[in-house]
C-alpha cells in the first residue's frame, strides 16, 4: 500500500481511514507537535545539514552536550555519535576486529552487526570449539539487545560457560530498547553484569523510539577513542547537530511518552487474551505472528501491521507495534480482532509464543 504521508497512529487512503500499527516510532514522537517544536527551533539555529568532520578545526558545542548525556543516559565512559546506525555498526566492528582475536555472533544477530569474518557463537546448539582454542584470547561478541522475533532481553547466561580466562568484549545492539527500555529508557546494556566480560559497548540507531536520523557507540574510553581515530570516522560528516539539540531538550517529553507507552503495553497485556501463536511480553510494545488468517482479519478491520518475509516463518511475518501515541479505542479495536482470531481457531501454524 502506497500513501503520500507519514503514517501516525492513522493514515488515509482512497478516503478510508487506517489504524497503523507498524514501523518503530515506539515513542510516538516523530509527528508528535510538541517535538517537531523543539525540532524546528534546533534547525533554525543550525541549520539543515552540517557536512563537516568531526575532526575538524571549528568544533559544534551540541556535539560533546548530546554525547555526555548519553554517557549519563548509559552510565558508560564515552560515547561517539554518527550519521546513522547503520555507520555506527560498522564503526564498531571495524574497531572490534582490531582490538579483538575472533568476533563471534548470537542467533539471529541482524546482518549490519555480523563482520564478514565473524562466527557463529554456537554451532549445533553447542558453543563454538574456536571459543576454546589456546590462541584466541581476546573475543568480540556480538547481539542484539531484543532478538530478532523476540520480544525479551537477549539471554546471554551462556557466555558463562566460557573459559574465565578469555577476555570478552560484549558489543550489543539497543536500537529497539534505547529510549523504551529502563526506567530512564536507557536500554539494557548494564543489566549484564558476567564475570567474563573485561568491556561492554552498545551501539543504536536515534530512529527508532527517539524519532530522529543518526546513530550512536558507546562504551569504555579506550574503545571510543580508538573509533574516533579510524578513517571511515574521521572522513565522515557527524550526525546532523539540530537532530543532537532535539535529542537533548526533548528529555522530559521522552519520559511523558515512555510513561504513555508503558500504560499502553500494561492494557494490551491485561485484555489480550493468550495465545501461543503470538509471541508478546508485558514489557515490550511488539506483537508477532505469522498466521495468514490473523493477517486477513485485521487488514480487513483496517488495522495495519508491518509485513514482511522472514525466512524462519512459513510466510509473511507480521508486526503490530504498540506505540506511546495510540489511544484506549485503538489498542481496543486491535486487541479485539485478535481476541477474534483466538476464539476462532483453535489451533494456530508456526511455532512462535505468548510470553506474559
Amino acid at each position: 500500500m502506497d500513501v503520500n504521508e507519514i503514517p501516525n497512529r492513522v493514515f488515509y487512503k482512497d478516503g478510508k481511514e487506517y489504524l497503523y500499527f507498524g514501523g518503530t516510532n515506539y515513542l510516538g514522537v516523530t509527528t508528535l507537535p510538541e517535538f517537531q517544536s523543539i525540532l524546528w527551533k534546533s534547525l533554525k539555529k543550525w541549520g539543515t545539514s552540517y557536512g563537516s568532520s568531526r575532526s575538524a578545526n571549528i568544533q559544534l558545542e551540541i556535539y560533546k552536550t548530546a554525547e555526555d548525556l548519553l554517557c549519563k543516559l548509559m552510565r558508560t565512559e564515552a560515547t561517539v555519535t554518527v550519521s546513522s546506525g547503520m555507520l555506527a555498526g560498522k564503526l564498531a566492528l571495524e574497531q572490534l576486529q582490531h582490538t579483538t582475536d575472533l568476533i563471534f555472533h548470537f542467533p539471529s544477530t541482524h546482518p549490519a552487526l555480523i563482520h564478514p569474518s565473524s562466527l557463529p557463537l554456537l554451532l549445533n546448539g553447542k558453543l563454538n570449539p574456536f571459543l576454546f582454542d589456546n590462541t584466541v584470547l581476546k573475543i568480540g561478541i556480538v547481539a542484539d539487545a531484543i532478538p530478532s522475533l523476540e520480544a525479551t532481553p537477549i539471554d546471554l547466561s551462556i557466555i558463562n560457560k566460557i573459559p574465565n580466562e578469555k577476555k570478552i568484549t560484549l558489543l550489543l545492539d539497543e536500537s529497539h530498547s534505547i529510549g523504551i527500555m529502563g526506567n530512564e529508557g536507557q536500554g539494557i546494556l548494564k543489566q549484564y553484569e558476567l564475570p567474563n566480560i573485561i568491556q561492554k559497548i552498545a551501539i543504536a540507531s536515534f530512529g527508532k523510539a527517539l524519532g530522529l536520523s543518526g546513530g550512536y557507540i558507546s562504551g569504555d574510553l579506550d574503545f571510543i577513542n580508538g573509533i574516533k581515530k579510524l578513517q571511515n570516522c574521521i572522513g565522515a560528516s557527524g550526525m546532523n547537530p539540530a537532530f543532537l539539540e532535539t535529542f537533548v531538550n526533548a528529555q522530559e517529553i521522552y519520559q511523558l511518552q515512555r510513561q504513555l507507552l508503558k500504560q499502553n503495553i500494561k492494557h494490551v497485556a491485561e485484555n489480550l487474551i493468550p495465545n501461543p501463536a503470538f509471541t508478546f511480553s508485558k514489557e515490550y510494545p511488539v506483537i508477532y505472528f505469522d498466521n495468514e488468517e490473523v493477517l486477513q482479519l485485521v487488514l480487513e478491520n483496517n488495522i495495519i501491521p508491518t509485513c514482511f518475509p522472514y525466512p524462519t516463518s512459513s510466510g509473511k511475518l507480521s508486526r503490530i507495534v504498540i506505540s506511546a501515541h495510540h489511544t484506549k479505542e485503538d489498542l481496543d479495536k486491535m486487541i479485539q480482532q485478535l481476541n477474534i482470531a483466538t476464539k476462532l481457531a483453535s489451533d494456530f501454524e508456526g511455532d512462535i509464543r505468548f510470553v506474559l
